[in-house]
């Protein structure tokens, strides 16, 4: 067993298939495996169950439904899959967010609570298993929170995509938990949109997407050419973005799942501070992407002259 699927009803995480505790399938799968445990957790719209927006039958499962473009396996670009003892444990860990985006944002505090207890029970049943965050749009509130209940040290790294969640929720939090911020200026639209309909939480607080400062904290701006180079010189090379407006594109541009496995399952090979050394960590200013004029390719097709 390689993966679960387990939901957050209220503050408590449940196997999604059952409604019971996940323990006894957790340790089972730990105790088969000896890879990483990681985490997987979606954003907004998303609802456990639905017929169509059910994230167990889209992103967060190895087979994904067919109709959706979005819908791509994270589980398996992760890793997973293969049957292999050396995968570890995926985990597919979805909340109810379909109620209004602001009822969302409410939620994912108390879902969070409930990915603490899972990332605590998993600690307890193997204290010596990493384990790791995947993060996409208001999933990043969700692990933010669960960062404030669950027990020092047990979450080593998150990587949190175009996270619709305040710079000020990582204020005061462990330091012990690498936070992988990836932001794009495509997401520029949806962070004005999310400031627009959450207040901020102390004045002048701005989205994630504006980045993150801090010793555990590290800005990967995908569509940045300064830090495309710097990821190619690490050897990997992630596809420059194509649009001007795209919530997604943090795990839909080409080649940055190799990234992000190297990222969550050979931490070693990228250690922070290796990445704050040679990753950019000035931003591009908002907008800058979508007011960029566009690009003109020479030679321009002229019509020939004809005599």
């Amino acid at each position: 067993m390689t993966h679960l699927s387990v939901t957050a009803n209220d503050d408590r995480p449940l196997l999604h298939s059952t409604g019971t505790c996940p323990r006894p399938q957790l340790e089972r799968a730990l105790n088969t495996s000896c890879g990483p445990v990681i985490i997987s957790v979606h954003g907004y719209r998303y609802e456990p169950g639905h017929a169509i927006h059910c994230p167990h039958r889209t992103l967060l499962s190895l087979d994904p439904a067919p109709g959706s473009l979005r819908a791509i396996s994270w589980p398996r670009h992760l890793g997973f899959g293969h049957g292999k003892p050396e995968e570890g444990l995926s985990v597919g860990f979805g909340w109810y967010a379909r109620n209004g985006f602001r009822q969302g944002y409410r939620d994912a505090a108390v879902a969070g609570r409930a990915l603490a207890r899972l990332v605590d029970k998993i600690a307890r049943l193997d204290p010596a298993r990493p384990v790791q965050i995947f993060a996409h749009s208001l999933g990043a509130r969700v692990a933010l929170a669960a960062l404030r209940h669950v027990q020092r040290g047990r979450i080593g790294r998150m990587i949190l995509m175009a996270g619709a969640a305040y710079a000020s929720e990582t204020n005061s939090l462990p330091q012990t938990t690498e936070i992988i911020n990836v932001t794009t200026r495509e997401n520029d639209v949806f962070d004005l949109l999310f400031e627009m309909a959450i207040p901020a939480p102390v004045p002048g607080d701005r989205a994630l997407g504006h980045g993150l400062h801090g010793p555990n904290m590290l800005n990967l701006q995908l569509d940045q050419p300064a830090t495309l180079e710097a990821l190619a010189a690490l050897g990997h090379r992630v596809a420059p973005p194509k649009n001007r407006v795209c919530h997604w594109s943090p795990y839909l541009r080409g080649g940055v799942f190799p990234l992000y496995r190297t990222l969550l399952r050979q931490p070693e090979r990228l250690p922070f501070s290796y990445l704050h050394t040679h990753v950019p960590q000035t931003s591009d200013p908002h907008w800058s992407r979508l007011f960029q004029p566009p690009s003109i390719r020479l030679p321009l097709p002229f019509p020939r002259q004809t005599t």
